[in-house]
């Protein structure tokens, strides 16, 4: 897998750090008691299939604002939002069976619609 996620529309990184979250533990902790995350830094987690439910976030005890990208099986972004700590829900708009966790800049690198190379 890559360590960079690139907008192919663009041809820019949205992020050349990729943390991937694969496992239930690793899932379910995700960016907890952290107190920041680097510009650079991404943590892609993969459902195996689009769902909305599966790919819903909280922001209990994540302790600043993040960027969330959600995207398709075919890598297509289909919602973004700028997560606020200790919100209970964010739910993407439409299925998705990645997302994507980084800086709040992330955002400002894709648009809904936008294809991802990672």
């Amino acid at each position: 897998m890559s360590t960079t996620v690139i907008n192919r529309r663009t041809g820019q990184p949205i992020a050349t750090r990729v943390i991937w979250r694969r496992n239930p533990i690793s899932k379910g902790v995700g960016l907890m008691f952290r107190r920041r995350i680097a510009a650079d830094e991404a943590h892609i987690f993969d459902e195996k299939r689009q769902s909305r439910v599966n790919t819903a976030i909280h922001m209990f005890f994540v302790f600043f604002s993040i960027g969330v990208i959600w995207a398709d099986d075919d890598r297509r972004v289909v919602d973004t939002v700028l997560a606020r700590p200790f919100r209970p829900l964010y739910v993407p708009a439409r299925p998705a069976r990645y997302f994507i966790e980084g800086h709040p800049t992330i955002l400002d690198r894709v648009q809904v619609g936008d294809e991802l190379d990672f």
